[in-house]
């Protein structure tokens, strides 16, 4: 087995292809194996062109291997914890890799989405996700040492470990679409004898387990009953540990090592299945059929996968770190979930001990699912919809029963059957946060928005926000002043208060969407006079000298990681610098609400970016983008409050989405929050509201083209810097100017235009920024002159 980390052992190969050709295979990377040699394929997406008609082609010019080689994660000292270590994933299955701290091993902890327990009632200790365990790579000597590298574009970690007795090397895999893990071991000296060993988990919910440790700020519940403890059977070569639960169902793990001279190869299948208790059978069976097919053959299709992953779209930026983030975001996205698999909750398939053991829909499911829209990666918004839309019933369920006929919801967390009881308006015998389906269904929006399936509109969004909708509707009331106000409402991660600024904003929005939708659809609903009148006479929201509010009569008055109170700016644009006035109203309540920093956590500075982006103001987005990786971030880009949680950095990738590109109400805007320090950017294939893919290049802080595709011929409006520009494309369109940097096309769909500064004729190459060498692989953790770097 190669142990080297470096990935780029073939050739590069440069060959022009003509335009619209089908990528060739060029070349194959060969990868020594000890005794047999794998051959992976080595594809080389170089010279794709989109030819438009009376100018120079857009040239595509990017190495991904080596463009991607500079993204990878590095360790030349070895990790020691869930958030310093490589990370795998296929969005149901995990691995993360570190060092055991004080024992002699290299951990290999397992998890697998789906794997929940299933008891009685709605809360964190009844039906959380559950911890599965590890697998202990212990070699014969005492570990001295070692390096590690995450290969993004293989999705592959690799590594080597030196020990008192010799070197173990590992190249591990969670396959991308068989579910399996798959890890080859060779090794040196006198390590031949190293083992594996399963170590399982506490199978009781990861909250029971962080309450008794000396973080945890609340009690562990009293009379919490433990699941049973597992049952293991080792077998030659092999196991299976079976993990039952209280309340139907099991988990099951299942391994099998097998030997060829000096490598060793080791496949594992975790299973889940309620309720029923069939999960033994299917992981033994699954490990059965992967453990009996070719290794390159496996190695191949998992590389495959990736690499059509990652050229939907395309982004390169002067900071070197920050392009580093993007590009483990968007590999992290796809690692968590798939179209047709689990939803991303708070920790995807990495679970460790924490407080946060399940999905949360007061903020956390939406920022997670944000970023994969401008990246042209919607596909993987399925889950998410998949989540929602396959649980109708338990979220008309999640309503009082007085309110069930019309009426849906989701209350704070839950499973992934989405139960989660939300509470009465003006009734504060529980937390009445009523408006997190409403914002779910913001999400929901926005995949339609970015893929103009009027299908899935009718079908299912509207139907859906109606119900959400709905449940507002009840609780309006109509005070003395003539404007309808909503009873005591719990503002997230703040309080309660009357006439919440959150619920307001997302009750406004959802009439307006409802609205428009019908408009859209020529739906006659017998709720379009009620939803214009909420339009027409809803309260206005609540504003003092320090801005926005919490709500009537409750001012921000303490510190408050959440923005909350300022849904209506951002994500939902409601409040924005197209009316005079808003720019200083957002100024002054933004600028307000990061004074009070006591509380403030990572996402605090990733909705401050955005928000700042919102107003045109790159260099506050990416001051407050810095922010979190001087305070927040870990080595490995994971994140943590208390416990582990994953929308914070994938919020961060939006925020950055938002400096360069944005789409709300009907406008596609072209760089419109760059900080100074941006000078060169360019980007490929960015997906906006109304199914249009964007590519742009800046050079020296200006635009100097901007190609636009339509996929779906929805009215195309753009706004850029470029005060009168030229354009070319297939024939002759109208381009009209509806003021300064305004511009409306006529492009129809499957049609795309170049545009580009008048008296010019750029260059129109999409290829990645130089920088200089020393400044790739930020990430990760290095010894540098008995000096430690964590990123």
């Amino acid at each position: 087995m190669d142990t080297s980390l470096d990935k780029n052992q073939a050739s590069r190969m440069i060959i022009s292809q003509k335009s619209h050709s089908k990528l060739h295979e060029l070349g194959m990377a060969m990868r020594l194996y000890r005794v047999k040699l794998i051959a992976i394929p080595f594809i080389l997406m170089l010279f794709s062109f989109n030819l438009i008609a009376g100018t120079k082609p857009l040239a595509v010019n990017i190495n991904w291997p080596e463009f991607m080689n500079k993204q990878d994660l590095y360790w030349n000292v070895l990790p020691k914890s869930w958030d310093e270590g490589p990370f795998l994933g296929n969005g149901l299955l995990g691995v993360q890799i570190y060092e055991e701290p004080n024992e002699n091993y290299i951990r290999f902890e397992v998890g697998n989405s789906n794997v929940h327990d299933h008891r009685t009632g709605e809360d964190l200790f009844n039906r959380p996700r559950l911890l599965i365990g590890h697998f202990a790579l212990t070699p014969v000597g005492k570990i001295i040492g070692g390096e590690m590298r995450l290969d993004l574009w293989n999705a592959e970690a690799r590594g080597t470990i030196k020990t008192s007795k010799g070197s173990i090397s590992f190249r591990s895999i969670v396959h991308a679409h068989e579910m399996g893990i798959i890890t080859d071991v060779t090794f040196t000296g006198d390590e031949s004898g190293f083992r594996w060993e399963w170590k399982p988990a506490n199978a009781d919910s990861p909250r029971y387990l962080f309450s008794q440790t000396p973080a945890s700020y609340f009690k562990k519940p009293e009379g919490y009953i433990s699941n049973p403890q597992p049952i293991i059977n080792i077998q030659n070569g092999g196991g299976v540990c079976v993990q039952p639960l209280l309340e139907k169902g099991q988990t099951a793990t299942a391994w099998k090592e097998i030997s060829a001279q000096k490598e060793r190869t080791l496949y594992v299948n975790i299973s889940h299945s309620y309720p029923e208790n069939n999960a033994q059978s299917l992981a033994v069976n699954a490990v059965e059929r992967i453990s009996k097919m070719k290794e390159n053959k496996l190695v191949q299709s998992h590389r495959k996968w990736w690499h059509k992953y990652y050229p939907a779209s395309f982004l390169s930026l002067p900071d070197a770190k920050m392009e580093n983030f993007y590009w483990i975001q968007m590999y992290k996205l796809a690692s968590a979930t798939r179209a047709d698999r689990a939803l991303i909750d708070n920790t995807g398939p990495w679970l460790t001990v924490t407080p946060w053991p399940n999905a949360w829909w007061n903020l956390n499911v939406q920022l997670t699912y944000w970023a994969l829209n401008p990246s042209n990666r919607t596909e993987l918004g399925a889950s998410l919809e998949n989540a929602l839309y396959g649980n109708i019933q338990n979220l008309i369920m999640n309503v009082p029963e007085l309110y069930r006929y019309n009426s849906a919801g989701i209350g704070r967390s839950s499973d992934f059957s989405n139960v989660s009881p939300v509470g009465e308006p003006g009734k504060l015998t529980s937390t009445p946060e009523v408006g997190l389906l409403t914002w779910a269904c913001h999400n929901l929006w926005l995949l339609y928005r970015f893929k103009m399936d009027d299908q899935l509109l009718k079908e299912k969004l509207f139907p859906l926000l109606k119900k959400s909708v709905n449940y507002y509707l009840h609780f309006l009331k109509e005070d003395n002043d003539g404007k309808l106000h909503l009873p005591t409402t719990y503002s997230p991660e703040y309080g309660v208060a009357e006439d919440c600024n959150f619920d307001l904003a997302l009750l406004r929005w959802g009439c307006e969407t409802l609205l428009n939708t019908c408009s859209r659809l020529s739906i006659s609903d017998e709720l379009i006079p009620r939803w214009k009148e909420v339009l027409d006479k809803l309260t206005d929201y609540p504003i003092d000298t320090n801005g926005f509010m919490i709500g009537r009569n409750t001012p921000y008055e303490k510190s408050h990681r959440h923005y909350s109170h300022l849904l209506s700016i951002y994500p939902l644009y409601l409040t924005n610098i197209e009316k005079e006035g808003n720019k200083e109203l957002i100024e002054r309540s933004l600028n307000y609400w990061q004074s009070k920093k006591g509380h403030h956590e990572g996402y605090s500075l990733t909705g401050a970016s955005s928000i700042s982006s919102a107003i045109g103001n790159g260099n506050d987005a990416l001051f407050y983008l810095n922010g979190l990786f001087s305070k927040f971030l870990r080595p490995n880009t994971m994140y943590k409050e208390a416990g582990p949680v994953i929308e914070t950095p994938l919020s961060g990738a939006q925020s950055i989405h938002d400096m360069l590109i944005q789409s709300w109400g009907g406008k596609i805007r072209i760089f419109p929050a760059v900080p100074d320090k941006w000078n060169d950017i360019v980007f490929h294939n960015f997906r906006t509201e109304g199914a249009f893919l964007t590519s742009a290049r800046r050079e020296n802080g200006k635009t100097t083209f901007i190609r636009i595709k339509s996929l779906a011929g929805e009215p195309c409006i753009f706004i850029s810097d470029m005060i009168t520009p030229s354009f070319k494309g297939a024939r002759k369109f109208k381009l009209t100017n509806l003021a300064k940097g305004i511009f409306s096309i006529d492009l129809k769909k499957n049609e795309e235009i170049v545009l580009f500064p008048k008296g010019t004729e750029p260059i129109l190459d999409i290829n990645p920024i130089n920088k200089g060498t020393h400044e790739q692989n930020n990430f990760g953790i290095r010894k540098i002159n008995n000096s430690f770097s964590c990123f």
